[in-house]
């Protein structure tokens, strides 16, 4: 949309940017050279795995596969043109990348797969992998998984960006919508990552303490969507002069949006707690089995320990 408030025509190519010696990409083509990579690279771990005879489970490589080509599906699609001046397209642009890839892709592993993967480095250097397991130790990893950071930038990045003119100002162009789904994103990671638990990270709380940040931020999701479907008038700038070709009502668009944005508080963080039940299940029976291997190990001196206890108490007794 221009600055006179006129659309956008829909048929028009997307605008490619130069890079050095006149090569030319358009933003579909970097989200899907992007995605395209994101899948080679697991693809390659899993085969290493299994060429050295470890396994890998297909859940993970289905939950990452599905995960990247929505990303495919939201930027590298027709989708992305409607969503340039259709709120109610963008909003499920914002949800599907800023939630549902995030989960299914942290269900993927990613981290734990490249640690495994990846050789280490010779004796005195540092190789990817070695730079990895630092980059997950470091200090700037521990502050932008920490809750304190995550929730409210969660929160912030729907009533920060879309109540402000920052909004708009974005959507002057379609590099500032990319850089606004890149963020969506970033941010969706970063605030499940320590959640789902299944990659290594430096905050990993209790499964309560997960479920309470994830509760923590939906609250403000769903009176983000509900303030959009109760407006009397479009609240967005961008989306209040849509194409006279759609024969769209911008106010109806807008509150179409913030259904979808209602949902999305909704659906998704149900699928998050299924799956944390699931890991506390699993956890709590390896934990039962590792016990168990233990006292096969020391042969039950715990209760032989305990027998003769109450053996002394009736000998003290007699």
């Amino acid at each position: 949309m221009d600055h006179n408030g006129h659309g956008m025509d829909m048929h028009m190519d997307m605008p490619p940017f130069t890079l050095g010696r006149g090569l030319e990409f358009s933003f579909d083509a970097f989200f899907l050279f992007g995605s395209l990579l994101g899948l080679a690279l697991y693809g390659w771990g899993v085969l290493r795995l299994r060429r050295r005879g470890d396994s890998w489970p297909l859940g993970r490589t289905i939950a990452f596969t599905i995960g990247v080509l929505t990303v495919v599906l939201v930027m590298c699609t027709k989708l992305n043109d409607y969503g340039m001046v259709m709120f109610s397209v963008h909003m499920v642009q914002h949800m599907v990348i800023s939630m549902i890839t995030p989960i299914l892709v942290l269900l993927g592993a990613p981290v734990t797969l490249a640690l495994r993967a990846l050789p280490p480095a010779a004796r005195g250097r540092r190789g990817p992998r070695e730079l990895l397991l630092a980059l997950l130790h470091s200090r700037y990893m521990r502050v932008i998984t920490h809750p304190a950071f995550t929730i409210p930038m969660f929160i912030a990045s729907l009533y920060a960006l879309y109540f402000t003119p920052l909004f708009d100002f974005l959507m002057e162009s379609r590099a500032g919508h990319i850089s606004m789904m890149v963020h969506f994103f970033a941010v969706g990671m970063i605030f499940f990552w320590p959640i789902m638990g299944v990659d290594p990270g430096p905050h990993r709380p209790g499964y309560v303490m997960r479920m309470l940040e994830l509760f923590a931020g939906m609250p403000f999701h769903a009176f983000f969507g509900i303030a959009l479907m109760m407006a009397s008038q479009p609240m967005i700038k961008t989306y209040a002069n849509p194409p006279a070709s759609l024969g769209i009502d911008p106010l109806l668009d807008q509150q179409w949006g913030g259904g979808i944005a209602w949902a999305f508080s909704e659906i998704p963080s149900v699928l998050v707690l299924i799956a944390l039940i699931y890991q506390w299940y699993h956890s709590e029976q390896r934990a039962a089995k590792r016990s168990d291997r233990a006292a096969d190990r020391n042969g039950d001196q715990e209760l032989e320990a305990y027998n003769a206890y109450l053996a002394s108490l009736r000998a003290r007794g007699q």
